[in-house]
């Protein structure tokens, strides 16, 4: 008895048997199984033989003849092909021609025209029920080639296994066994160092895939390109990182063979996945790009049209990608297959009428069109609306695939027709900032069903407070796909996947639509952007430069010093130069990107980052450098006495930025706001941060850097805004799968509608009497008389505190609603009329009174010195579990604050403490600790946050000192001095204590139906 062939040609083998059903004997001995055309095994491949291949031409011939003599025998005879000559020599190099100049994708879709005839050289899957073409696809030829002689050069030289459908070679392979301690990486070296790719089968479009194999891993290459080639995972993921699952029924990778090259899924990427696209290098020159879908990408696509072709319309779906995982692509392949997707019940019928793509990113818009009109057989049903009047007539003439902005969708709503007998696909990028409010409404209203049947009857008030209501609603004639690398709490609970672990409810990303950004780090897609990560303290000292010692508020006045001091000509002339020199010298110095890398100066304000863009551009030309920046802003701004654009300060037009930035000599980007989401750049390798940063603003502005190139391998940080902290909690709320605990509670609103009428800002009556104006269109003057008089009674009857509270309850009321409406199965008129009524009235009530009491300070004080010191460089690592977010606050944020009044003289002196004093060294870092990082972390604890909103100061004080006491010992690695001082000296404890205390504890709001308290005896 034979023992297990545990060798690279036994896994060859275990392969091919599963593709072909035939036990295949030793190939390269010539003990090769012969093999008719048509017998398929249990994959449906046929055995190829290696010298049917015919090197000259890249095809195998054998197969390429029996199938046209099996599909098109007339065009055979026509063209003499059946007999070895020059009329089939010229035919196949006619093939060959073409997949050099196509791709053996186009060839294989569209076939080829020689001479008198057009050849098909591959039949399309069938479409359900259609006996006909279900007996056509069946005519294909996919087989299975072992030892592949491919070179005409050195004829020894063979690949493991390569993949024909018709005699055109689709796909490779190296197979390696970690078992004779070979693995992928050693497939993937063979790749780069042994296969010339001036080789035809390996030249760019002749093959759709090059896979390196082993019995854990799977790699894949789109093209090779010798040392260089760029080999990405192709793996379905393990613990939310890299890798495969252990396999109870065979090896780890045998997905590959018995899924994805499967006859029918192998087709269905060629159908729809496979293309070759055009994209621009950094030289802004045109290069074709061929494109393979990841595993994730797959799975995600597949899945959801398996869903929705069992779910129906109606559905919502969640999917968590990673930023920088190719959303654009899936979105892309999503739609055109949502287009053709058929009912389940009615093989002959649509499931979707239009897909309609919305994304708030005006770039990924043209990027997502682009993508969608590289399959020509959808160009005729695709519309890409660059005006409003394009994306009316779209949908009225029920183009198939819509593709717009955010921005331009609410200008026509009003203006549609109805269209609620038609069913939609609503593929939304970015869900949390593009699906809200009136927008989202409107929307509904327009692609709703009609409000019904007698549409002469006059509508009465309820009856359109009720439509209202329902165009909150989640439409029931369309399906939501919500794509998102950093899911909010509401984009959880409207779109995600709900669960019950234990006694509450969840919701999720389901994980066959969840890609992590650790797997997406692990497995090189995209690059950890706070692994080198380098804050920069910033030391000052400010001078009094008057006489008098005035009064100013402490807190405010603290702030604008500071604010002042970091936008001061000469702080900002300072970081510049740090900035220059670092980037001169470790990101061109060390040739970064293969001496390609970018920068991005990330500014706070449009103000700043014209600073900058002046200092730095004048520091550039100091040191002679040959490089030069760019600034991006929108709108015009005062520069020198006069309004300017970017287009003016950069000198050409702002549409050009992007590609600019690629060349030379441009190498730094300098933004405020513009360019930090949504933009795509993988020679982005260093970031310098002017900026604070936290939450999903932080995840996005930072994933600039993330994305992959070949000669990308690290990216560097260099913050000078003290956000280390912040950012690394931002990164870990979305390094695994998201998860919201718990659900919104309903009941809220009624809580805050009893809030809201006790404070007799209004009576019912007007509430009623101004909607009921409202929805039968009533002139403007109708309205505000009401309006006016309810704001008078805030004004007159609501001291400064209840004012602060009733505002910001009715801004929590809306804001809840809005969410709240889409979800709840039921409505209240109540609720919507409140909602309109405070719609009209919140913009109305003034802000309470508050003087600026630190008013005046930066007049009397001068920059005495500043000082920067780069800090040890951080690598911060995340911790290896799910993200957990609460559900959306329903409660009023705000609140009235103490003022702490004190001389300008003790403001200096407190202010020059904490940043000044840099003759201790020590020192300054125990003050900066003390004066913003304790607090700061102190006044996130979620418990003391909620016993400050909920509870009396007292209980606020024994949660606070829990808070500080966790705090204080997760500082005892970097801060052993004050730990022991905190622990041994009860003064210091007891001070430092009251100190935080006092800082944070800001009382939320007076606690429901508790009138204020004013004077004595009360």
């Amino acid at each position: 008895m034979k023992p297990t062939d545990t060798s690279e040609k036994g896994l060859e083998a275990l392969i091919v048997k599963h593709l072909t059903g035939q036990p295949t004997l030793d190939v390269a001995a010539g003990n090769a199984v012969q093999s008719s055309v048509g017998s398929y095994g249990i994959g449906g491949y046929q055995p190829g033989q290696p010298h049917d291949y015919n090197r000259d031409v890249a095809l195998d011939v054998v197969k390429l003849l029996a199938f046209l003599q099996a599909t098109q025998p007339e065009k055979v005879e026509t063209l003499e092909l059946a007999r070895e000559g020059i009329k089939r020599s010229q035919f196949l190099h006619r093939i060959q021609g073409e997949i050099a100049k196509r791709g053996v994708v186009d060839v294989l879709r569209k076939g080829v025209s020689h001479g008198p005839a057009h050849v098909d050289l591959y039949k399309f899957l069938p479409t359900p029920g259609n006996a006909s073409s279900a007996e056509n696809f069946a005519k294909n030829l996919f087989s299975v080639t072992r030892q592949l002689r491919y070179s005409n050069d050195e004829a020894a030289r063979s690949l493991d296994m390569a993949i024909f459908i018709n005699g055109l070679p689709v796909a490779t392979f190296e197979l390696k066994n970690s078992l004779t301690k070979q693995t992928v990486a050693d497939a993937i070296t063979q790749y780069q160092t042994d296969r010339d790719p001036r080789e035809l089968l390996f030249q760019m479009g002749r093959c759709i895939v090059h896979f390196a194999v082993d019995d854990s891993e799977v790699a894949f290459c789109t093209h090779l390109t010798g040392k260089t080639s760029w080999f990405l995972p192709f793996n379905q993921g393990w613990n939310s990182g890299a890798g495969n699952p252990p396999n109870p029924d065979g090896l780890k990778t045998d997905y590959l063979w018995k899924q994805v090259l499967a006859k029918e899924s192998l087709a269905n990427i060629i159908e729809n996945f496979a293309q070759i696209v055009e994209e621009e290098d950094e030289r802004s020159k045109k290069k074709r790009k061929q494109v393979f879908p990841r595993f994730h990408q797959l799975r995600t696509v597949r899945a959801l049209l398996r869903r929705c072709g069992t779910e129906g319309v109606g559905r919502r779906y969640l999917i968590q990608h990673s930023a920088g995982s190719g959303k654009s692509n899936t979105i892309a392949w999503l739609a055109h297959q949502l287009v053709e997707l058929k009912q389940a019940n009615d093989a002959n019928s649509a499931q979707f009428d239009s897909v309609i793509v919305i994304t708030d990113r005006r770039a990924l818009d043209t990027q997502i069109a682009k993508t969608i009109k590289g399959y020509d057989h959808v160009a005729s049903i695709f519309g890409h609306s660059d005006s409003a009047e394009e994306l009316r007539g779209f949908l009225r003439k029920g183009k198939k695939i819509i593709v717009t902005t955010v921005q331009k969708f609410p200008f026509i709503l009003d203006e549609l027709d109805d269209l609620g007998s038609r069913r939609f696909a609503l593929l939304i990028d970015e869900a949390h900032s593009s699906q809200g409010g009136k927008t989202t409404a409107k929307m509904h209203i327009a692609l709703s069903a009609a409000p019904g049947d007698d549409e002469d009857d006059e509508e009465s008030v309820e009856d359109a407070v009720n439509k209202l209501i329902e165009s909150c609603k989640m439409l029931a004639n369309a399906s939501y796909f919500a794509f998102t690398a950093t899911p909010k709490n509401k984009t959880l609970e409207l779109f995600g996947e709900r669960y019950q672990e234990g006694d509450e409810v969840h919701f999720r990303s389901p994980p066959e639509l969840t890609y992590t950004t650790k797997q997406a780090i692990q497995e090189g897609f995209i690059l950890d952007v706070i692994k080198n990560y380098t804050p920069v303290d910033s030391f000052y000292r400010v001078a009094k430069t008057v006489e008098d010692d005035p009064d100013f508020d402490k807190v405010k006045a603290l702030k604008k010093i500071r604010h002042y001091v970091e936008s001061h000509d000469k702080a900002i002339r300072r970081k510049a130069e740090i900035m220059i020199d670092h980037f001169t010298a470790q990101v061109i110095g060390k040739r970064k990107i293969g001496g390609q890398a970018r920068a991005m100066v990330v500014c706070n304000g449009i103000a700043r980052a014209i600073d900058y863009h002046r200092e730095i551009g004048d520091y550039l030309r100091e040191i002679k450098s040959p490089y030069k920046a760019i600034v991006a802003f929108s709108g015009e701004h005062e520069v020198g006495g006069k309004n300017v654009t970017e287009a003016d300060m950069n000198g050409f037009p702002s549409k050009d930025i992007p590609a600019k930035l690629k060349q030379d000599p441009y190498r730094i980007l300098i933004v405020a706001n513009k360019f930090v989401t949504g933009f795509d750049e993988p020679l982005l390798h260093t970031m310098y941060v002017d900026k604070a940063l936290a939450g999903v603003q932080a995840v996005q502005t930072l994933s600039r850097l993330n994305r992959a190139h070949p000669q990308k391998h690290d990216t560097f940080v260099l913050d000078f805004a003290d956000n280390a902290e912040a950012v690394q909690a931002a990164f870990q709320e979305y390094y695994r799968a998201t998860v919201q605990v718990g659900e919104t509670d309903p009941n809220k609103l009624h809580d805050l509608k009893n809030d809201l009428d006790g404070h007799q800002v209004y009576a019912w009556q007007q509430v009623e009497d101004l909607v009921a104006l409202y929805i039968k269109g009533a002139e403007r003057d109708k309205l505000d008389p009401i309006l006016d008089v309810c704001v008078e009674a805030y004004k007159q009857q609501l001291d400064e505190n209840a004012q602060v509270e009733f505002k910001g309850k009715a801004k929590a009321f809306v804001r809840s609603y809005g969410f709240l409406g889409a979800i709840l199965t039921y409505g209240h008129p109540a609720w919507e009329k409140l909602a309109i009524f405070l719609n009209f009235l919140i913009p109305k009530m003034p802000a309470p009174k508050e003087e600026d009491l630190s008013k005046g300070v930066l007049d009397a004080i001068d920059m005495d010195s500043y000082r920067p010191e780069v800090k040890a460089a951080l690598s911060m690592g995340m911790e290896d579990e799910d993200g957990s977010v609460e559900p959306a606050p329903t409660s009023a944020g705000g609140g009235g604050k103490i003022t702490e009044i004190d001389k300008l003289s003790n403001i200096i002196k407190a202010f020059n403490d904490l940043f000044g004093n840099i003759e201790w060294k020590d020192g300054d870092k125990i003050r900066k600790v003390i004066a913003e990082e304790i607090p700061n972390r102190v006044s996130q604890d979620k418990a003391y946050q909620n016993a400050v909103q909920h509870s009396d100061k007292q209980n606020a004080r024994l949660e606070h000192d829990k808070a500080l006491n966790r705090v204080i010992l997760e500082l005892l690695a970097d801060h052993t001095e004050l730990f022991k001082q905190f622990s041994d000296n009860p003064n210091f404890k007891r001070w430092l204590t009251d100190t935080v205390f006092d800082t944070t504890y800001q009382p939320g709001l007076i606690p429901p139906n508790v009138p204020p308290q004013s004077g004595a005896g009360l």
